[in-house]
């Protein structure tokens, strides 16, 4: 009985069995727990190691310094063409006024007639510069009257003096014979006094004829003076009439007529009238009649507008050539014949005249006109590709590496626009560097590698 409840010993198999089935269940449990532990690890250090690698990469294209492409400026060439805007204008053009007051009897001239120098254009009816012109001779004569009347009076009075002298000189000699003749005892003294009396009278005849004398003068002097006020007073009324006939100042042709027949005339006066010894009032009258406006065709002037860039350049006698859109095939010689001289703060240009002879009379006064200009430039401007301009609100600048290839930008000024490339005035000296194409990553003061630009 003990032996059937006496559990039997494990074979040796069965022993082996388990021993193994331990030992695999330690194995696992290690496994499994390196294996939670290396994830535990790979969460934390792969994260750093990646934020470590893009660091790195950053770093390193950080290190890497950005190349640019450069050119230099170049100088432009002294001789240039320049066209510019013109205006025809008429050498000589003005507007005929009327000089006599009247109503005009007939004009002789209308638009678009070419006149000579002198020529009649119309006459001015003016009675009442006819009346002046006749009052003024009659003054004139009266004035001639009277001095010829001054004359005779100063003549007179010279014979008068004349023969005073001559009394004065018998008395004299008789007083001196008289006197000897007292002394004598031949003759009473108061025959001798009688002679002196009449010697003190003829002196006195003389220093009244010699009185005479100067009054006539002085009235000949008024005389003549008031002869010649009337003869200027007459020769201006004759100068005014002349004014009635209307004529040509020079030749040209009539671009205007403003008045008709038996319209008034007013040639503008001025009246001055004193009401009282303090206050005085003066009537002006200058609403002078304007009849005719006449311009010269023969010789026209171009006025252009040359920019102060190159207006050092210009010469006064150089030539051009001047045309018109409307007449294709002509070109016309122009001559640079006078400036202003002064520059023009709000458009800085130089008012030019050019002189154009029109002799066939195909150019017109108000024509648009092109005008081409050879220029010869002592300090040309320096040429640059228009996309190497900065503008912003700083200006127009341009992007230049320096001595340590930093990025500086320089303030220009621009001059003419070529389209792809514009002239540079002022702000470069031609030794520098460039960006020939900036960008908003060129910044100021930003490292750069320059290159060369190839053409």
């Amino acid at each position: 009985m003990d032996s059937q409840h006496r559990p039997s010993p494990d074979s040796e198999e069965q022993k082996t069995s388990k021993k193994q089935k331990r030992g695999i269940g330690g194995i696992g449990w290690a496994v499994l727990g390196a294996v939670f532990f290396g994830s535990l690890l790979a969460i934390g250090i792969l994260p750093r190691l990646g934020q470590k690698s893009e660091l790195q990469a950053a770093v390193k294209e950080a290190s890497i310094v950005p190349s640019v492409n450069v050119i230099t400026p170049r100088r432009a060439t002294g001789a240039t063409k320049v066209e510019l805007p013109g205006s025809v204008v008429a050498l000589n053009q003005t507007t005929i006024y009327a000089r006599s007051t009247g109503y005009l009897r007939r004009w002789y001239a209308d638009i678009g007639d070419r006149v000579r120098a002198g020529q009649l254009l119309a006459e001015i009816d003016s009675p009442d510069t006819n009346q002046q012109v006749l009052q003024a001779k009659a003054e004139l004569v009266q004035a001639q009257a009277n001095v010829s009347q001054a004359r005779a009076n100063l003549a007179k009075g010279i014979s008068d003096l004349k023969q005073a002298r001559a009394n004065l000189l018998i008395a004299r000699q008789s007083w001196e014979r008289w006197q000897i003749l007292v002394k004598k005892g031949a003759v009473a003294q108061q025959d001798a006094d009688t002679k002196y009396a009449t010697y003190q009278a003829n002196l006195a005849s003389v220093e009244s004829a010699q009185n005479t004398i100067n009054s006539d003068s002085a009235n000949l002097n008024a005389a003549q003076a008031s002869f010649y006020a009337s003869q200027a007073n007459y020769q201006r009324n004759i100068l005014l009439q002349s004014y009635t006939k209307v004529t040509a100042p020079f030749a040209g042709i009539i671009t205007a007529r403003n008045v008709n027949t038996g319209v008034l005339i007013s040639s503008g006066t001025s009246n001055t009238t004193t009401t009282s010894s303090s206050i005085s009032t003066t009537s002006t009258n200058t609403s002078n009649t304007s009849l005719y406006t006449i311009a010269d065709y023969n010789k026209l002037d171009v006025n252009i507008n040359v920019p102060q860039s190159l207006s050092g350049s210009l010469k006064i006698g150089q030539t051009t050539q001047v045309t018109v859109k409307e007449l294709p095939q002509r070109v016309f010689a122009g001559k640079v014949v006078r400036t202003s001289n002064a520059i023009d703060p709000t458009t800085r240009t130089l008012l030019t005249q050019l002189e154009v002879h029109n002799s066939d009379a195909t150019l017109r006064p108000g024509m648009y006109a092109n005008v081409k200009l050879d220029i010869k430039r002592t300090d040309p401007p320096f040429i640059l590709p228009d996309s190497a301009l900065v503008v912003n609100a700083g200006g127009t600048q341009v992007a230049t590496v320096t001595k340590d290839k930093t990025v500086h930008y320089q303030k220009v000024a621009v001059g003419r626009d070529y389209g792809t490339e514009v002239e540079i005035t002022s702000g470069l000296t031609g030794k520098e560097s460039l960006i020939a194409t900036p960008t908003v990553d060129e910044t100021e003061g930003l490292h750069v590698q320059p290159v060369a630009q190839t053409k």
